[in-house]
């Protein structure tokens, strides 16, 4: 992934009002990112821990959706598959769900999906974090394939987003 600036995400915004976009805390760390080890840039917002987001370049344009996560409950001590990255976790994966983009979201409508909690699916694929013991199951696909499947995991559930 090319190295994005604060400015390029905040335009990128598809499911928040430019105000949103303009308020809300983007990593101060970007020159600090494995730009060459992420396919997408995923990041917790430190001042409020329920929100999340996500840009994702695509081929004409980049993508970046706001999300929220659930309240912490004790199911989130059990065994769990991010969706994204086939990646499994004890306690390290949360339902998020983004707002749709336009009429759909100003009606309450959103999407959700079971990720990484650290949004860190990229870095996990490729071996780079430890999930832990049976974090990354043993598969036939090659690393390429695998990086591919999460993209379009990820690419699948923006185009619900922006559906």
């Amino acid at each position: 992934m090319k190295p994005l600036t604060e400015q390029e995400i905040r335009t990128a915004f598809v499911n928040c009002t430019k105000g949103e976009a303009k308020r809300l805390s983007v990593p101060r760390d970007l020159a600090d990112r494995p730009w060459e080890d992420l396919d997408f840039l995923g990041w917790r917002d430190p001042q409020a821990p329920d929100r999340a987001y996500l840009v994702l370049p695509t081929g004409e344009r980049t993508v970046a959706v706001q999300l929220r996560s659930s309240d912490a409950g004790s199911w989130q001590t059990r065994r769990s598959m991010c969706s994204i990255c086939v990646t499994v976790h004890t306690g390290g994966v949360s339902l998020l769900v983004a707002p749709k983009s336009g009429k759909a979201g100003q009606q309450g409508n959103s999407v959700g999906a079971y990720m990484c909690s650290d949004l860190a699916c990229s870095l996990y694929v490729r071996r780079k974090k430890d999930a832990g013991t049976g974090g990354r199951l043993r598969e036939s696909l090659t690393l390429e394939q695998q990086i591919e499947r999460t993209v379009t995991n990820l690419a699948a559930f923006i185009a619900k987003v922006t559906a």
